[in-house]
């Protein structure tokens, strides 16, 4: 079986605080579930974590990451929000450390 990181990506720019958590996991689960996104079979979504605005969303295959990763944008867009969101999408690293996700998450 394949680590569990390198079946791994790492999501920014989830809306906080629109939903309950364990909605808006859903609806990520939902997102990267679709093939229009590139996605596949989603064993877990890890919603909320320690950063705001911030999930993780491990594969059953670790092709599936590559593929998400190669979708030039994606938009999370459910009937429940009142908007679509761009989701920054990267690949999980456990050398990624918290000051680079706070960057990532600065406002434009």
């Amino acid at each position: 079986q394949a680590a569990a990181a390198t079946r791994t990506i790492v999501i920014a720019g989830v809306p906080a605080g629109l939903l309950q958590d364990d909605v808006m996991a859903d609806i990520l689960t939902i997102h990267f579930q679709m093939s229009r996104n590139n996605g596949g079979d989603v064993e877990e979504v890890t919603y909320p974590t320690r950063n705001k605005g911030v999930a993780y969303v491990t594969f059953e295959d670790p092709e599936v990451v590559e593929s998400v990763l190669k979708k030039d944008q994606h938009l999370l867009q459910d009937k429940r929000l009142s908007r679509h969101y761009p989701l920054t999408v990267t690949r999980y690293c456990d050398s990624v450390s918290s000051s680079l996700i706070s960057l990532i998450m600065l406002p434009l």
